[in-house]
């Protein structure tokens, strides 16, 4: 094995360029580097203008995700030699504006997390001296996968309807809705659907599945969304048969 390797960046300076490049960098190679250590290693000694986010360097934070070799990728959490044999490419997340060589803008899942109102609803709270909301174990698992995403949106670099179709409410957000449709001590799932249960929500996907592919916490939003999908459908039957029968807020 060489002692270095190669790595050809996507740079983007709209000051600067009129459209992205690809730049070569030689970076040490070793085992124990994942591809955020080489990009810190360009950064540090050869080129300080290369741009990227990155923070808690721990799989926590979701603020690494790039493009790896075509793959959208955390790149704290995937080592150099998963991805040899070089050149290693890497290209911001693909389906988001580029404000700057790796860096995207994220305003438009921002705007739409909002919209899919990822937190606990109620009509009523109990008075504080009824003390906590408790949960059994079986109430924990029902939500708890869903509750993993960072926000790495690294579904919606591999979602090909969310590229297609930029009106879509994407995988992330749509599961963070239904890990608080899952919370039995919430009471917001109407009021959710009235977003989610939508032609841009729930019904526009299409389930290609590679959101819960390329998942570095294994949330599997497809899954996610698709009981969804039936939630509402057995909500719809019932509405058109039973319609005195639906408690507000009813959860899956």
């Amino acid at each position: 094995m060489s002692e270095t390797l190669t790595l050809e960046v996507l740079r983007y300076n709209p000051e600067e360029h009129a459209e992205p490049v690809y730049q070569s960098y030689h970076v040490p190679y070793r085992k124990d580097w994942v591809i955020l250590d080489a990009l810190n290693h360009i950064k540090d000694n050869v080129d300080g203008t290369l741009t990227y986010r990155w923070s808690c360097r721990m799989g926590v934070c979701g603020s690494c995700g790039m493009m790896v070799n075509g793959v959208p990728t955390l790149t704290c959490a995937t080592f150099l030699e998963a991805s040899l044999p070089d050149p290693i490419r890497i290209a911001p997340l693909e389906n988001f504006p580029v404000i700057r060589d790796l860096v995207t803008a994220m305003g438009d899942f921002m705007e739409k997390l909002k919209l899919a109102q990822p937190w606990i609803i109620r009509d009523r709270e109990q008075p504080v001296a009824d003390g906590e909301y408790r949960q059994t174990p079986v109430q924990l698992a029902a939500y708890k996968q869903y509750s993993m995403c960072i926000n790495c949106l690294l579904c919606y670099s591999a979602c090909p309807v969310y590229g297609l179709e930029p009106q879509f409410i994407g995988p992330a957000a749509i599961a963070l809705a239904q890990r608080y449709n899952l919370d039995s001590r919430d009471e917001g799932r109407a009021q959710r659907d009235e977003v989610l249960s939508t032609e841009e929500g729930i019904w526009q996907c299409t389930l290609v599945g590679e959101c819960s592919v390329v998942c570095p916490e294994h949330v599997d939003p497809a899954a996610a969304i698709q009981r969804y999908k039936v939630a509402a459908t057995m909500d719809w039957f019932k509405a058109l048969l039973m319609p005195w029968s639906r408690p507000q807020g009813s959860r899956d």
